[in-house]
Protein backbone atom coordinates (compact mmCIF):
# COMPACT_ATOMS: atom_id res chain seq x y z
CA UNK A 1 0.00 0.00 0.00
CA UNK A 2 1.08 3.16 -0.62
CA UNK A 3 2.53 5.71 2.10
CA UNK A 4 1.54 9.06 2.02
CA UNK A 5 5.29 9.75 3.54
CA UNK A 6 6.62 8.85 -0.11
CA UNK A 7 7.03 11.40 -2.37
CA UNK A 8 4.46 10.33 -5.56
CA UNK A 9 7.13 8.84 -7.76
CA UNK A 10 8.89 6.83 -5.11
CA UNK A 11 5.37 5.24 -4.77
CA UNK A 12 5.02 4.92 -8.59
CA UNK A 13 8.73 3.05 -8.62
CA UNK A 14 7.49 0.74 -5.74
CA UNK A 15 4.18 -0.36 -7.63
CA UNK A 16 6.39 -0.77 -10.36
CA UNK A 17 7.97 -4.71 -11.26
CA UNK A 18 11.68 -4.06 -12.16
CA UNK A 19 11.66 -5.34 -15.18
CA UNK A 20 9.40 -1.94 -16.18
CA UNK A 21 11.20 -0.09 -14.36
CA UNK A 22 14.62 -0.89 -15.86
CA UNK A 23 13.10 0.54 -19.22
CA UNK A 24 12.30 3.92 -17.40
CA UNK A 25 14.31 6.73 -17.33
CA UNK A 26 13.81 7.88 -13.57
CA UNK A 27 11.83 5.35 -11.66
CA UNK A 28 14.95 2.39 -10.95
CA UNK A 29 17.47 5.66 -9.99
CA UNK A 30 18.14 4.58 -6.51
CA UNK A 31 17.84 0.91 -7.17
CA UNK A 32 20.46 -1.46 -6.79
CA UNK A 33 19.18 -4.47 -9.18
CA UNK A 34 22.04 -6.64 -7.70
CA UNK A 35 21.78 -6.59 -3.81
CA UNK A 36 18.12 -5.58 -4.07
CA UNK A 37 17.89 -2.24 -1.67
CA UNK A 38 17.41 1.43 -2.42
CA UNK A 39 19.49 4.75 -1.62
CA UNK A 40 16.85 7.00 -0.40
CA UNK A 41 16.49 10.77 1.15
CA UNK A 42 14.87 10.64 4.60
CA UNK A 43 13.68 13.62 6.37
CA UNK A 44 13.80 12.42 10.54
CA UNK A 45 13.57 13.56 14.16
CA UNK A 46 14.95 11.42 16.98
CA UNK A 47 16.98 8.57 16.54
CA UNK A 48 17.57 5.82 13.68
CA UNK A 49 19.12 3.23 15.74
CA UNK A 50 16.65 0.54 15.51
CA UNK A 51 16.85 0.84 11.98
CA UNK A 52 20.22 -1.09 11.55
CA UNK A 53 18.41 -4.41 13.48
CA UNK A 54 15.97 -4.58 9.93
CA UNK A 55 19.41 -4.53 7.70
CA UNK A 56 19.06 -0.83 6.48
CA UNK A 57 21.79 1.33 6.66
CA UNK A 58 21.88 4.37 7.89
CA UNK A 59 23.97 7.46 7.02
CA UNK A 60 23.61 10.75 9.12
CA UNK A 61 24.55 14.27 7.10
CA UNK A 62 23.19 17.36 8.78
CA UNK A 63 20.03 18.95 10.47
CA UNK A 64 17.79 15.76 10.40
CA UNK A 65 18.90 14.54 7.04
CA UNK A 66 20.41 11.19 6.19
CA UNK A 67 20.58 8.63 3.32
CA UNK A 68 19.57 5.24 3.96
CA UNK A 69 20.20 1.84 2.04
CA UNK A 70 16.73 -0.20 2.27
CA UNK A 71 16.62 -3.90 1.14
CA UNK A 72 13.50 -3.48 -0.43
CA UNK A 73 11.29 -5.70 1.24
CA UNK A 74 11.83 -3.34 3.85
CA UNK A 75 10.72 -0.48 2.71
CA UNK A 76 7.29 -0.55 3.71
CA UNK A 77 8.85 -0.72 7.75
CA UNK A 78 10.69 1.97 6.95
CA UNK A 79 7.79 4.25 6.19
CA UNK A 80 5.62 3.39 9.24
CA UNK A 81 8.90 4.02 11.50
CA UNK A 82 7.87 6.95 13.74
CA UNK A 83 10.77 8.90 13.50
CA UNK A 84 10.83 9.18 9.54
CA UNK A 85 9.16 12.29 8.45
CA UNK A 86 9.36 11.80 4.46
CA UNK A 87 11.00 9.85 1.84
CA UNK A 88 12.72 10.75 -1.33
CA UNK A 89 13.98 8.40 -4.37
CA UNK A 90 16.92 10.18 -5.94
CA UNK A 91 17.41 12.01 -8.77
CA UNK A 92 20.00 12.23 -11.43
CA UNK A 93 21.95 15.33 -12.13
CA UNK A 94 22.62 17.41 -15.62
CA UNK A 95 25.42 19.00 -15.88
CA UNK A 96 24.31 22.44 -17.16
CA UNK A 97 26.30 22.61 -20.23
CA UNK A 98 26.03 23.97 -23.94
CA UNK A 99 35.85 36.28 -21.85
CA UNK A 100 34.45 36.96 -18.53
CA UNK A 101 36.45 38.75 -16.08
CA UNK A 102 36.32 42.44 -17.87
CA UNK A 103 32.30 41.93 -17.91
CA UNK A 104 32.16 41.38 -14.30
CA UNK A 105 33.86 44.54 -13.19
CA UNK A 106 36.97 42.84 -12.27
CA UNK A 107 39.60 43.69 -15.15
CA UNK A 108 43.36 42.45 -14.83
CA UNK A 109 45.03 45.04 -13.71
CA UNK A 110 42.39 46.90 -11.72
CA UNK A 111 42.83 48.12 -8.69
CA UNK A 112 40.30 45.94 -7.53
CA UNK A 113 42.18 42.77 -9.37
CA UNK A 114 45.33 43.99 -7.11
CA UNK A 115 43.96 43.74 -3.88
CA UNK A 116 41.52 41.32 -3.69
CA UNK A 117 42.63 37.50 -5.00
CA UNK A 118 40.21 35.63 -2.66
CA UNK A 119 43.52 34.07 -0.47
CA UNK A 120 41.91 32.71 2.70
CA UNK A 121 38.74 31.70 1.72
CA UNK A 122 38.13 28.11 0.31
CA UNK A 123 36.74 27.70 -3.24
CA UNK A 124 34.75 24.71 -3.31
CA UNK A 125 33.97 22.90 -6.79
CA UNK A 126 31.64 20.34 -6.94
CA UNK A 127 31.78 18.33 -10.05
CA UNK A 128 33.33 15.82 -12.61
CA UNK A 129 36.36 16.08 -10.64
CA UNK A 130 39.58 18.42 -11.27
CA UNK A 131 42.91 18.16 -13.69
CA UNK A 132 44.93 18.74 -10.33
CA UNK A 133 48.29 18.71 -12.72
CA UNK A 134 46.85 21.86 -14.79
CA UNK A 135 49.16 24.78 -14.11
CA UNK A 136 45.94 27.06 -13.17
CA UNK A 137 45.50 25.14 -10.03
CA UNK A 138 49.26 25.46 -8.97
CA UNK A 139 50.90 27.92 -6.70
CA UNK A 140 54.34 29.40 -8.00
CA UNK A 141 56.47 26.93 -6.86
CA UNK A 142 54.31 24.58 -8.51
CA UNK A 143 52.91 23.05 -5.17
CA UNK A 144 48.84 22.36 -5.31
CA UNK A 145 46.07 25.31 -4.41
CA UNK A 146 44.31 22.11 -3.61
CA UNK A 147 43.89 21.53 0.15
CA UNK A 148 41.20 18.24 -0.21
CA UNK A 149 40.18 16.28 -3.25
CA UNK A 150 37.59 13.67 -2.29
CA UNK A 151 36.95 11.42 -5.52
CA UNK A 152 33.23 9.26 -5.04
CA UNK A 153 33.93 7.15 -7.60
CA UNK A 154 37.02 6.08 -6.67
CA UNK A 155 36.09 6.24 -2.61
CA UNK A 156 38.79 8.00 -1.76
CA UNK A 157 40.35 11.20 -0.17
CA UNK A 158 43.42 12.67 -1.45
CA UNK A 159 45.00 15.56 0.85
CA UNK A 160 47.52 18.92 0.37
CA UNK A 161 50.45 16.33 0.93
CA UNK A 162 49.48 13.75 -1.33
CA UNK A 163 48.51 15.52 -4.48
CA UNK A 164 52.34 17.49 -3.89
CA UNK A 165 53.73 13.73 -3.93
CA UNK A 166 52.04 13.26 -7.33
CA UNK A 167 53.19 16.47 -8.68
CA UNK A 168 56.56 15.62 -7.96
CA UNK A 169 56.58 12.89 -9.72
CA UNK A 170 56.80 14.96 -13.19
CA UNK A 171 55.15 12.89 -15.24
CA UNK A 172 51.51 12.67 -15.62
CA UNK A 173 51.28 9.08 -15.63
CA UNK A 174 53.25 8.75 -12.49
CA UNK A 175 51.59 11.20 -10.73
CA UNK A 176 48.16 9.24 -12.19
CA UNK A 177 49.42 6.33 -10.17
CA UNK A 178 49.40 7.74 -6.65
CA UNK A 179 46.58 10.13 -6.80
CA UNK A 180 44.60 8.35 -9.93
CA UNK A 181 41.70 11.14 -9.65
CA UNK A 182 40.76 11.67 -13.37
CA UNK A 183 38.26 14.45 -14.69
CA UNK A 184 37.28 12.40 -17.92
CA UNK A 185 35.01 15.28 -18.59
CA UNK A 186 37.23 18.22 -18.16
CA UNK A 187 33.79 20.27 -17.21
CA UNK A 188 34.82 20.45 -12.93
CA UNK A 189 38.73 21.66 -14.81
CA UNK A 190 36.47 24.46 -16.51
CA UNK A 191 34.18 25.46 -13.89
CA UNK A 192 37.15 25.13 -11.03
CA UNK A 193 39.41 27.55 -13.34
CA UNK A 194 36.57 30.57 -14.06
CA UNK A 195 35.87 30.46 -10.76
CA UNK A 196 39.53 30.36 -8.98
CA UNK A 197 42.06 29.40 -12.06
CA UNK A 198 45.17 31.10 -11.22
CA UNK A 199 46.27 31.59 -15.50
CA UNK A 200 48.57 29.32 -15.39
CA UNK A 201 50.59 28.63 -19.14
CA UNK A 202 47.77 31.64 -20.62
CA UNK A 203 49.28 34.71 -17.87
CA UNK A 204 47.17 36.56 -15.58
CA UNK A 205 44.65 37.37 -18.48
CA UNK A 206 43.32 33.95 -18.21
CA UNK A 207 43.21 33.83 -14.39
CA UNK A 208 39.91 32.89 -12.66
CA UNK A 209 37.79 35.39 -10.33
CA UNK A 210 39.58 34.11 -6.90
CA UNK A 211 42.74 33.06 -8.63
CA UNK A 212 45.11 32.83 -4.94
CA UNK A 213 41.81 30.72 -3.27
CA UNK A 214 42.64 26.99 -1.75
CA UNK A 215 40.65 24.66 -3.59
CA UNK A 216 37.95 22.10 -2.14
CA UNK A 217 37.44 19.53 -4.83
CA UNK A 218 34.72 16.74 -4.68
CA UNK A 219 34.52 14.36 -7.72
CA UNK A 220 31.03 13.23 -7.74
CA UNK A 221 30.13 9.25 -8.06
CA UNK A 222 29.32 8.45 -11.87
CA UNK A 223 30.15 5.18 -11.77
CA UNK A 224 26.70 3.24 -12.60
CA UNK A 225 24.75 2.82 -15.96
CA UNK A 226 23.01 6.09 -15.92
CA UNK A 227 26.08 7.68 -15.85
CA UNK A 228 25.11 10.84 -14.39
CA UNK A 229 25.24 11.79 -10.22
CA UNK A 230 22.85 11.32 -8.24
CA UNK A 231 20.81 14.22 -5.90
CA UNK A 232 22.12 11.39 -3.01
CA UNK A 233 26.39 12.01 -3.94
CA UNK A 234 25.25 15.55 -3.47
CA UNK A 235 23.86 16.09 0.02
CA UNK A 236 27.18 14.18 0.97
CA UNK A 237 29.42 16.32 -1.46
CA UNK A 238 27.74 19.49 0.49
CA UNK A 239 27.52 17.87 4.08
CA UNK A 240 31.26 17.23 3.02
CA UNK A 241 32.53 20.61 2.06
CA UNK A 242 30.56 22.57 5.12
CA UNK A 243 32.41 19.99 8.00
CA UNK A 244 35.77 20.63 5.98
CA UNK A 245 35.57 24.34 5.91
CA UNK A 246 34.11 24.47 9.44
CA UNK A 247 37.32 22.10 10.29
CA UNK A 248 39.97 24.08 8.21
CA UNK A 249 38.06 27.24 9.94
CA UNK A 250 37.94 29.01 6.58
CA UNK A 251 35.12 30.70 5.15
CA UNK A 252 33.87 28.49 1.96
CA UNK A 253 32.18 29.61 -1.46
CA UNK A 254 30.77 26.58 -3.12
CA UNK A 255 29.52 26.04 -6.44
CA UNK A 256 27.24 23.70 -8.10
CA UNK A 257 26.89 23.65 -11.80
CA UNK A 258 23.80 20.75 -12.50
CA UNK A 259 20.37 20.39 -11.89
CA UNK A 260 17.04 18.41 -12.96
CA UNK A 261 13.70 19.14 -13.69
CA UNK A 262 12.03 16.69 -11.53
CA UNK A 263 9.80 18.52 -9.21
CA UNK A 264 7.15 21.42 -8.28
CA UNK A 265 10.25 23.88 -8.45
CA UNK A 266 8.99 25.71 -5.79
CA UNK A 267 11.59 24.44 -2.82
CA UNK A 268 9.55 22.03 -1.20
CA UNK A 269 11.39 18.98 -2.26
CA UNK A 270 14.00 17.44 0.33
CA UNK A 271 17.21 18.32 -1.88
CA UNK A 272 16.23 22.02 -2.10
CA UNK A 273 14.96 22.30 1.82
CA UNK A 274 18.45 19.98 2.82
CA UNK A 275 20.37 23.11 0.78
CA UNK A 276 18.60 25.88 2.78
CA UNK A 277 19.42 24.50 6.04
CA UNK A 278 23.18 23.81 5.09
CA UNK A 279 23.48 27.44 3.51
CA UNK A 280 22.94 27.93 7.34
CA UNK A 281 25.99 25.77 8.81
CA UNK A 282 29.46 27.41 9.02
CA UNK A 283 30.16 30.15 7.11
CA UNK A 284 29.56 29.55 3.37
CA UNK A 285 27.93 31.20 0.30
CA UNK A 286 26.14 28.26 -2.37
CA UNK A 287 25.88 29.74 -5.79
CA UNK A 288 24.29 27.49 -8.68
CA UNK A 289 23.57 27.61 -12.21
CA UNK A 290 19.97 28.14 -13.71
CA UNK A 291 20.43 25.65 -15.29
CA UNK A 292 19.81 25.54 -19.72
CA UNK A 293 16.26 24.61 -20.39
CA UNK A 294 14.69 28.23 -20.95
CA UNK A 295 14.97 27.32 -24.99
CA UNK A 296 14.59 23.77 -24.51
CA UNK A 297 10.86 23.42 -24.71
CA UNK A 298 10.76 21.46 -21.90
CA UNK A 299 7.74 23.37 -19.81
CA UNK A 300 4.53 25.00 -20.67
CA UNK A 301 2.27 26.56 -18.00
CA UNK A 302 -0.76 28.43 -17.64
CA UNK A 303 -4.26 28.71 -16.23
CA UNK A 304 -7.52 26.29 -16.63
CA UNK A 305 -10.59 28.46 -17.50
CA UNK A 306 -13.96 27.91 -18.01
CA UNK A 307 -12.85 25.55 -21.31
CA UNK A 308 -10.56 22.91 -21.71
CA UNK A 309 -7.00 23.61 -22.35
CA UNK A 310 -5.22 21.69 -24.78
CA UNK A 311 -1.59 20.99 -24.50
CA UNK A 312 0.34 19.33 -27.41
CA UNK A 313 3.72 17.23 -27.19
CA UNK A 314 5.71 16.30 -30.38
CA UNK A 315 7.44 13.28 -29.27
CA UNK A 316 10.77 12.82 -31.71
CA UNK A 317 11.57 9.56 -33.39
CA UNK A 318 13.17 6.79 -31.52
CA UNK A 319 12.88 8.16 -27.80
CA UNK A 320 12.83 4.92 -25.55
CA UNK A 321 11.39 6.67 -22.74
CA UNK A 322 9.68 9.62 -21.79
CA UNK A 323 8.23 10.94 -18.72
CA UNK A 324 5.73 14.08 -17.91
CA UNK A 325 5.09 15.47 -14.73
CA UNK A 326 1.37 17.83 -14.50
CA UNK A 327 1.50 19.82 -11.31
CA UNK A 328 -1.81 21.73 -10.56
CA UNK A 329 -3.29 23.15 -7.50
CA UNK A 330 -4.69 20.58 -5.29
CA UNK A 331 -8.24 22.85 -4.84
CA UNK A 332 -8.24 22.72 -8.53
CA UNK A 333 -10.81 20.18 -9.81
CA UNK A 334 -10.34 18.50 -13.57
CA UNK A 335 -9.97 15.38 -15.46
CA UNK A 336 -7.06 14.81 -17.47
CA UNK A 337 -7.23 12.96 -20.96
CA UNK A 338 -4.25 11.87 -23.11
CA UNK A 339 -4.89 11.62 -26.85
CA UNK A 340 -2.30 9.51 -28.81
CA UNK A 341 -0.76 10.09 -32.33
CA UNK A 342 -3.47 7.74 -33.25
CA UNK A 343 -6.33 8.96 -31.93
CA UNK A 344 -6.40 6.76 -28.97
CA UNK A 345 -7.39 8.52 -25.48
CA UNK A 346 -8.00 7.31 -21.92
CA UNK A 347 -9.39 10.04 -19.19
CA UNK A 348 -8.34 10.51 -15.44
CA UNK A 349 -10.09 11.77 -12.42
CA UNK A 350 -7.91 13.97 -10.53
CA UNK A 351 -9.41 12.84 -7.67
CA UNK A 352 -8.44 9.23 -7.58
CA UNK A 353 -5.10 8.82 -6.37
CA UNK A 354 -2.58 6.01 -7.09
CA UNK A 355 -0.87 4.27 -9.85
CA UNK A 356 -2.58 3.53 -12.92
CA UNK A 357 -1.81 1.66 -16.74
CA UNK A 358 -2.84 2.11 -19.63
CA UNK A 359 -2.05 1.44 -23.29
CA UNK A 360 -2.04 3.38 -26.14
CA UNK A 361 -0.64 2.30 -29.44
CA UNK A 362 2.67 0.37 -28.75
CA UNK A 363 3.27 2.90 -25.87
CA UNK A 364 2.79 1.87 -22.15
CA UNK A 365 1.66 4.60 -19.64
CA UNK A 366 2.70 4.49 -16.27
CA UNK A 367 0.51 6.62 -14.97
CA UNK A 368 0.60 8.12 -10.31
CA UNK A 369 -2.18 10.46 -9.13
CA UNK A 370 -0.56 12.27 -6.15
CA UNK A 371 -2.00 14.04 -3.68
CA UNK A 372 -0.61 16.66 -1.24
CA UNK A 373 2.46 15.90 1.16
CA UNK A 374 3.35 16.79 4.35
CA UNK A 375 6.12 19.76 2.73
CA UNK A 376 3.74 19.80 -0.46
CA UNK A 377 0.18 21.86 -1.06
CA UNK A 378 0.74 20.84 -4.82
CA UNK A 379 -0.86 17.73 -6.77
CA UNK A 380 1.40 16.17 -9.10
CA UNK A 381 0.16 13.34 -12.04
CA UNK A 382 2.87 11.77 -13.20
CA UNK A 383 3.34 10.08 -16.75
CA UNK A 384 6.07 7.50 -17.40
CA UNK A 385 5.92 6.57 -21.37
CA UNK A 386 7.58 3.30 -22.04
CA UNK A 387 7.69 1.02 -25.21
CA UNK A 388 5.11 -1.51 -25.06
CA UNK A 389 6.04 -5.77 -25.24
CA UNK A 390 9.24 -6.09 -27.49
CA UNK A 391 9.02 -2.63 -28.64
CA UNK A 392 12.40 -0.38 -28.01
CA UNK A 393 10.55 2.71 -28.88
CA UNK A 394 7.57 5.18 -27.62
CA UNK A 395 5.19 5.98 -30.48
CA UNK A 396 6.40 8.92 -31.96
CA UNK A 397 4.26 12.14 -33.38
CA UNK A 398 1.53 14.48 -31.27
CA UNK A 399 0.51 13.47 -28.38
CA UNK A 400 -2.10 16.09 -26.66
CA UNK A 401 -3.02 16.92 -22.85
CA UNK A 402 -6.72 17.97 -22.74
CA UNK A 403 -7.96 19.48 -19.40
CA UNK A 404 -11.16 19.41 -18.94
CA UNK A 405 -12.36 22.01 -15.56
CA UNK A 406 -14.60 20.56 -12.90
CA UNK A 407 -14.12 23.02 -10.35
CA UNK A 408 -11.26 25.62 -10.57
CA UNK A 409 -9.97 28.49 -8.23
CA UNK A 410 -6.47 29.77 -9.59
CA UNK A 411 -6.43 26.70 -12.77
CA UNK A 412 -2.75 26.84 -12.25
CA UNK A 413 -1.14 24.05 -14.22
CA UNK A 414 2.83 23.15 -15.09
CA UNK A 415 4.19 20.59 -17.00
CA UNK A 416 8.13 19.72 -17.24
CA UNK A 417 9.62 17.02 -19.46
CA UNK A 418 12.95 15.55 -18.37
CA UNK A 419 16.07 17.83 -19.12
CA UNK A 420 16.90 18.41 -22.66
CA UNK A 421 20.06 16.10 -22.25
CA UNK A 422 18.07 13.32 -21.76
CA UNK A 423 15.71 13.69 -24.57
CA UNK A 424 15.80 13.90 -28.35
CA UNK A 425 15.93 17.67 -29.44
CA UNK A 426 13.02 16.60 -31.76
CA UNK A 427 10.81 16.06 -28.42
CA UNK A 428 8.92 19.52 -27.00
CA UNK A 429 5.83 21.02 -25.79
CA UNK A 430 4.33 22.80 -28.99
CA UNK A 431 3.58 26.03 -27.54
CA UNK A 432 6.74 26.53 -24.83
CA UNK A 433 6.83 28.68 -21.92
CA UNK A 434 10.09 29.81 -21.19
CA UNK A 435 9.35 30.84 -17.23
CA UNK A 436 9.64 28.32 -14.87
CA UNK A 437 12.39 27.14 -16.06
CA UNK A 438 14.69 27.12 -13.21
CA UNK A 439 16.71 23.38 -12.91
CA UNK A 440 16.42 22.17 -9.54
CA UNK A 441 17.90 22.83 -6.98
CA UNK A 442 18.54 26.80 -8.34
CA UNK A 443 15.06 26.64 -7.01
CA UNK A 444 16.58 26.76 -3.29
CA UNK A 445 15.95 29.69 -1.47
CA UNK A 446 19.05 30.44 0.48
CA UNK A 447 21.38 29.54 -2.10
CA UNK A 448 22.45 32.53 -5.12
CA UNK A 449 20.80 31.15 -8.21
CA UNK A 450 23.16 32.13 -11.58
CA UNK A 451 21.52 32.72 -14.61
CA UNK A 452 23.82 33.66 -17.94
CA UNK A 453 24.15 36.19 -20.52
CA UNK A 454 26.21 36.67 -23.22
CA UNK A 455 29.18 39.46 -22.87
CA UNK A 456 29.60 40.11 -26.39
CA UNK A 457 26.38 41.26 -26.91
CA UNK A 458 25.67 42.31 -23.74
CA UNK A 459 22.13 40.73 -23.48
CA UNK A 460 20.29 37.37 -21.95
CA UNK A 461 21.06 34.07 -23.17
CA UNK A 462 17.92 32.31 -24.44
CA UNK A 463 18.59 28.93 -22.76
CA UNK A 464 19.48 30.41 -19.50
CA UNK A 465 16.89 28.78 -17.24
CA UNK A 466 14.10 31.63 -15.89
CA UNK A 467 12.11 32.22 -12.37
CA UNK A 468 9.14 30.48 -11.00
CA UNK A 469 7.81 34.70 -10.36
CA UNK A 470 6.43 36.43 -13.12
CA UNK A 471 7.05 40.59 -12.21
CA UNK A 472 3.56 41.23 -11.48
CA UNK A 473 4.01 38.24 -8.54
CA UNK A 474 7.82 39.59 -7.23
CA UNK A 475 6.06 43.12 -7.09
CA UNK A 476 3.17 41.89 -5.18
CA UNK A 477 5.74 40.08 -2.38
CA UNK A 478 6.33 41.66 0.86
CA UNK A 479 9.67 39.79 0.60
CA UNK A 480 12.58 39.39 -2.41
CA UNK A 481 13.55 36.02 -1.39
CA UNK A 482 11.80 34.25 -3.78
CA UNK A 483 13.33 36.00 -6.66
CA UNK A 484 15.12 33.89 -9.11
CA UNK A 485 17.52 34.00 -10.73
CA UNK A 486 19.33 36.47 -8.18
CA UNK A 487 21.56 37.81 -11.35
CA UNK A 488 23.48 36.93 -13.95
CA UNK A 489 26.69 36.60 -15.26
CA UNK A 490 29.05 35.22 -18.72
CA UNK A 491 28.08 31.95 -19.49
CA UNK A 492 28.61 32.57 -23.63
CA UNK A 493 31.76 31.41 -25.18
CA UNK A 494 33.44 31.98 -21.98
CA UNK A 495 37.48 30.56 -22.05
CA UNK A 496 38.30 27.98 -19.59
CA UNK A 497 41.15 25.43 -18.48
CA UNK A 498 40.60 22.20 -20.33
CA UNK A 499 42.03 18.85 -19.21
CA UNK A 500 45.52 19.58 -20.88
CA UNK A 501 46.78 22.64 -19.93
CA UNK A 502 44.89 24.80 -22.77
CA UNK A 503 42.03 26.92 -22.86
CA UNK A 504 39.12 26.23 -24.81
CA UNK A 505 35.58 28.34 -24.73
CA UNK A 506 32.58 26.90 -22.85
CA UNK A 507 29.00 27.79 -22.79
CA UNK A 508 25.97 27.40 -20.37
CA UNK A 509 24.87 28.49 -16.96
CA UNK A 510 27.38 25.87 -15.41
CA UNK A 511 30.12 28.17 -16.58
CA UNK A 512 28.37 31.52 -15.74
CA UNK A 513 27.83 30.11 -11.93
CA UNK A 514 31.90 29.90 -11.30
CA UNK A 515 32.45 33.60 -12.25
CA UNK A 516 29.76 34.54 -8.73
CA UNK A 517 31.50 31.64 -7.05
CA UNK A 518 34.63 33.66 -7.01
CA UNK A 519 33.13 36.98 -6.51
CA UNK A 520 31.23 35.58 -3.57
CA UNK A 521 35.36 33.89 -2.47
CA UNK A 522 36.26 38.16 -2.84
CA UNK A 523 33.64 39.31 -1.13
CA UNK A 524 34.24 36.97 1.52
CA UNK A 525 37.90 37.65 1.66
CA UNK A 526 37.56 41.79 2.08
CA UNK A 527 34.62 40.98 4.85
CA UNK A 528 36.08 37.77 6.96
CA UNK A 529 39.90 37.62 5.76
CA UNK A 530 40.47 41.23 6.05
CA UNK A 531 38.58 41.96 8.80
CA UNK A 532 35.70 44.62 7.27
CA UNK A 533 33.42 42.52 8.18
CA UNK A 534 33.24 39.09 10.75
CA UNK A 535 29.47 38.74 9.32
CA UNK A 536 30.03 38.74 5.28
CA UNK A 537 28.75 35.35 4.18
CA UNK A 538 25.17 33.58 3.17
CA UNK A 539 22.43 35.63 2.37
CA UNK A 540 24.82 38.84 3.33
CA UNK A 541 26.61 37.99 0.17
CA UNK A 542 23.76 37.49 -1.73
CA UNK A 543 21.78 41.04 -0.99
CA UNK A 544 25.53 42.75 -1.87
CA UNK A 545 25.55 40.74 -4.94
CA UNK A 546 22.10 42.12 -5.97
CA UNK A 547 22.55 45.56 -5.02
CA UNK A 548 26.10 45.67 -7.04
CA UNK A 549 24.52 44.17 -10.18
CA UNK A 550 24.13 46.30 -13.10
CA UNK A 551 21.14 46.75 -15.97
CA UNK A 552 21.46 44.52 -18.90
CA UNK A 553 21.12 45.38 -22.52
CA UNK A 554 17.20 44.89 -23.19
CA UNK A 555 15.43 44.72 -19.69
CA UNK A 556 14.14 47.42 -17.98
CA UNK A 557 12.37 46.19 -15.27
CA UNK A 558 14.31 44.97 -11.92
CA UNK A 559 14.06 42.36 -11.00
CA UNK A 560 12.58 40.24 -13.45
CA UNK A 561 12.75 36.18 -14.15
CA UNK A 562 15.25 36.03 -16.97
CA UNK A 563 17.94 38.04 -14.95
CA UNK A 564 17.09 38.64 -11.72
CA UNK A 565 18.36 41.73 -10.31
CA UNK A 566 21.02 41.94 -13.21
CA UNK A 567 24.62 41.28 -14.49
CA UNK A 568 27.13 40.46 -12.04
CA UNK A 569 29.61 43.54 -10.75
CA UNK A 570 31.67 42.82 -8.76
CA UNK A 571 33.13 46.17 -7.78
CA UNK A 572 29.74 47.79 -7.41
CA UNK A 573 29.06 44.73 -5.11
CA UNK A 574 31.54 45.47 -2.62
CA UNK A 575 30.34 47.55 0.51
CA UNK A 576 31.57 51.28 1.08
Amino acid sequence: MDSQKNENLLNLALDTPVSERERSLELNVGYDVTDRTWEVIVKYHGSLEELALRRIVVEELIAGYAILTVPESEMDVLAATEQIEYVEKPKRLFFSDLAGNAASCYAPGSRLFQSLTGKGVLVAVIDSGISYWNQDFRNADGTTRIVYLWDQVLGREFSREQINEALAAGDRRQAELLVPSIDTTGHGTAVAGIAAGGGGTGGIAYAGVARESDLLIVRLGTARDESFPRTTELMRALTYTVNKAIELRMPVAVNLSFGNTYGAHNGTSLLERFLDNISEIGRNVICVGSGNEGASGGHVGGSVTANMTRVELVVGNYETGLNVQLWKEYTDRYTVTLVSPAGESFTVDTDQPGQQIYQLGQTRILLYNGEPAPYLTSQEIYFDFLPAGDNRYVDSGVWTFLLDPVRTVTGNYTFYLPSGTARSENTRFVRTTPDVTLTIPSTASKVVTVGAYDPVYGAYADFSGRGYLYQEQVNSRTSDSFVKPDLVAPGVGVLAPDRNNGYTPVTGTSFAAPFVTGAAALLMQWGIVDGNDPYLYGEKVKAYLRRGARPIRGETDYPNARVGYGRLCVTESLPT
